[in-house]
């Protein structure tokens, strides 16, 4: 095959998070002449951050009228995603999925390879309580048809691949399909290692429902630890009311700035489900052990006892016994360093582009 366009494809483009590192790494590795995207409603700077200041056209859908609540025309994601057609013929097209992108429509000539960075529309599926609570339970009569559309959506990709074993695992009961497992990567050189720890603790993340920081608010209030909160989102004031002055919100920070206090920290607590969690190896670059819930993605990125302890149940009781646990152990900093050294940019897109040239030369 050919190439002669090279296409990007992502559900939104709002805040600068894990999923827009992943396109940011890709785009040094492919250079995108086009995006595709539901919405955009992206800072001109974390544009140019992701896009390297290039001037890349962006494709948007009508969703693009409701702005930064466009959550709420969930509903209507799969029309509008149906008005968006690829119509570049010999294109690579890359989607990053996490929602319903999987399922764009492209020219017979094209080869479509979509990396799902989370399991997609996981709010209809397991983690549907975490969505459709309060006055949103009115829209529950949408899940089966949203079901049934993400399914019959999983089988357009050429070829679809996964950001972890967890969502590999879960997409192929889901879809029926054989995926392929790429670890996504993190940015080594943006964070400093330091053997030297402090007493706080810190955490990174959006602030959504699926991250469970009511959790960790629970905890700490409770607790009275310091507790830093990196981050922003649909819950930000929410929290900050229920909060104890012990915890301090610090929103969306860039690399230059959290990493202070990701090297400093006693530890990186996480309570989310995550798909795979980049947040989760960030803290490990600078030698700080992560505490986080022990499914998901995970278990991809954390070692037990070495990098890290899990806790089992995703309840405050069982976060607040782990850390009394981990006040009583001691790490050695440049293991947890060094395993995360293996999830480099440089390992991660030479493996990507070794799959992709594997399977563009089979047609």
């Amino acid at each position: 095959m050919v190439i002669k366009k090279k296409i990007l494809v992502i559900d939104w483009l709002d805040t600068y998070g894990g999923s827009e590192k992943v396109v940011k790494y890709l785009h040094e590795l492919y250079d995108f002449d086009k995006v595709y995207t539901l919405v955009n409603v992206m800072s001109e700077s974390s544009l140019n951050e992701i896009f390297a200041q290039k001037k890349i056209e962006i494709k948007t859908s009508f969703l693009q009228s409701l702005g930064k609540h466009f959550r709420y025309g969930l509903p209507l994601f799969p029309m509008a995603l149906k008005k968006i057609n690829i119509t570049e013929e010999n294109a690579l097209v890359i989607s990053i999925s996490h929602s319903v992108v999987k399922g764009i429509q492209y020219p017979k000539s094209s080869q479509h390879f979509s990396y799902l960075v989370a399991r997609n529309l996981k709010y209809v599926w397991e983690e549907k309580p975490l969505y459709f609570r309060g006055f949103k339970k009115i829209f529950s009569f949408i899940i089966p048809s949203l079901r049934r559309y993400d399914i019959a959506m999983s089988e357009r990709p050429t070829k679809i691949i996964s950001v972890s074993n967890f969502v590999s695992d879960w997409a192929t009961k889901k879809y029926n399909r054989e995926i392929t497992t790429i670890n996504p990567p993190v940015s080594i050189n943006d964070f400093e290692y330091q053997e030297e720890k402090k007493e706080f603790y810190v955490t990174v993340g959006r602030l959504e429902p699926y991250k469970r920081f009511d959790i960790l608010i629970d905890v700490f209030n409770k607790n009275g630890k310091e507790l830093i909160i990196i981050g922003d989102g649909t819950l930000k004031k929410e929290l900050e009311n229920k909060a104890h002055e012990n915890i301090k919100f610090k929103g969306y920070l860039f690399p230059e700035k959290s990493k202070e206090y990701l090297k400093n920290a006693k530890a990186f607590v996480f309570c989310g489900k995550e798909d795979f969690g980049i947040a989760l190896l960030e803290p490990q670059v600078c030698g700080t052990p992560v505490i986080a819930y022990g499914s998901g993605g995970a278990l991809d990125s954390v070692i037990e006892n070495k990098t890290g302890l899990f806790f089992e149940n995703q309840t405050a009781e069982s976060l607040s016994n782990k850390i009394i646990e981990f006040e009583k152990l001691e790490f050695r900093n440049k293991d947890i360093r060094e395993h995360a050294e293996k999830f480099s940019i440089e390992n991660f897109k030479k493996e990507f582009k070794f799959y992709l040239d594997q399977e563009i030369n089979k047609k």
